[in-house]
């Protein structure tokens, strides 16, 4: 018996309508969520961390009521390294909270203040990151425990235009318009990124409270995101996240510390003949980011059987195999067909349809989960109570939008069947600057 034989045993069939399938109860109909996101991603190349600092030794003590667990390195004690020569919050493992925060330059931040502007900015996210207070933290202790605390920013092509044009990547601009988008202001554009993760919520809640204080004078916030994954030590490191689909969520990420990683992210290696692109960087060491609010009609996707909702993906939803494998990782056979003759693997499937023959056409996904309670508009739709306004901060890097991003995200909207039950609601493109030693600050290029 095959596991979708098996799958299918246990569970009642549930008959869902054409009607109820093309537009739902909710009447929620749009989408794209690229690629299923986010793994425990590439390998950082600023510095190896040691297996000691990932997996901290317990003991725990017999019996049931009174369990003592003792750690022999505290997880909030953990730190990542900040100065190096890529920013720290692209490929590293990833952790269970990020927040990410666009803002919009005042009309009187020029180059000068931009520049004054990121070193403030810098020499506060090196002091939060490895458990110091920011230079004017009347509450330091909220920073003792970093928990692998890493602060990324990225920037909007107006930064450019006020310091350095000639730097301005040509893919650094919004993405082309798609119909299946209905994009929001409050989530949408910006001209700075701050990316911030960790293991701890307070002490990311305390870094974004900083941060925001160092960047009044200059910016205004145009956009926060909060979103969270997995716990931590919930599941073994490197284990994929799911998104709230139940969907295990960036399967097709390279392999963290390979040479496709490495190219598809940085560039490294382009020109060299492995790829049918010429994947250089805007700048050595540098990247791009693409993030997209995506929201997620969890309450029609809950219409739908278990084998209904693995068509839709492609994916069996226990392991996270494709249809035609047994295990996460297997490639899919996209020409095998069932006992009818039909595809085992439809061929508007958000598997099928994400992926293509062009291996340059990939990206790095590092998502994040929302779980927003709905609107007192959103709460009641055709009579029926909604519990839920949820989705997914889709973030991907890669070394350029335009060559590796776009071409995927064009073929998702053009006809993915995930699109019924998903609707793209923000969108943003940053250049990500490499990183930067000790007394110098990001960004330093774009004024050399």
């Amino acid at each position: 018996m095959t596991d979708r034989q098996d799958s299918a045993d246990k569970q009642p069939t549930r008959h869902v309508s054409r009607r109820g399938l093309l537009l739902g109860t909710g009447g929620f109909i749009g989408g794209g969520l690229v690629g299923a996101a986010a793994t425990y991603a590439a390998a950082p190349t600023r510095a190896a961390i040691a297996p000691d600092a990932i997996q901290p030794a317990v003991t725990v003590s017999p019996g049931i009521a009174n369990t003592k667990v003792t750690v022999s390195e505290p997880y909030g004690t953990q730190k990542l390294p900040y100065y190096g020569p890529r920013q720290a919050g692209v490929d590293t493992p990833m952790q269970a909270h990020g927040i990410f925060i666009g803002l919009n330059l005042n009309a009187d931040t020029d180059g000068d203040r931009i520049a004054a502007m990121m070193r403030l900015l810098t020499d506060d996210a090196a002091r939060l990151t490895q458990g110091r207070g920011a230079l004017a933290d009347l509450d330091e202790e909220l920073a003792a425990a970093p928990a692998r605390l890493t602060i990324t920013f990225g920037f909007g092509a107006e930064i450019f235009s006020r310091t350095n044009s000639a730097l301005k990547p040509s893919w650094l601009k919004p993405l082309p318009e798609y119909s299946i988008d209905q994009l929001d202001p409050e989530y949408t554009g910006g001209d700075l990124l701050i990316q911030i993760q960790g293991d701890d919520a307070i002490s990311v809640a305390h870094a974004r409270r900083m941060l925001l204080k160092d960047a009044r004078a200059f910016a205004s916030v145009a956009w926060t995101q909060t979103g969270f994954t997995h716990a931590r030590a919930s599941h073994p490191d490197d284990t994929t996240t799911r998104n709230l689909f139940g969907q295990v969520d960036g399967s097709a990420n390279p392999t963290r510390g390979s040479d496709t990683a490495e190219r598809i992210v940085w560039g490294v290696g382009a020109g060299d003949g492995r790829g049918t692109k010429d994947l250089r960087p805007w700048i050595e060491n540098g990247t791009s980011v693409v993030i997209r609010r995506i929201a997620m009609d969890l309450d029609e996707w809950d219409e739908l059987d278990r084998l209904m909702q693995e068509d839709v993906m492609g994916r069996k939803l226990g392991s996270g195999a494709p249809l035609t494998g047994s295990k996460e990782h297997d490639e899919p056979d996209f020409d095998a067909v069932g006992p009818a003759g039909f595809p085992v693997i439809s061929d508007i499937s958000h598997i099928r349809r994400a992926r293509t023959s062009d291996s340059d056409e990939a990206m790095f996904r590092r998502s994040f989960n929302y779980d927003d309670p709905p609107t007192t508009s959103e709460s009641a739709v055709h009579g029926q109570t909604r519990v839920s306004a949820s989705g997914l901060i889709f973030v991907a890097f890669q070394c350029d939008v335009e060559q590796q991003y776009v071409p995927i995200q064009n073929r998702l909207a053009e006809s993915d069947h995930l699109n019924l039950w998903t609707i793209p609601i923000g969108s943003a493109v940053f250049a990500i600057p490499p990183g930067c030693q000790e007394g110098g600050f990001i960004g330093e290029e774009l004024f050399a």
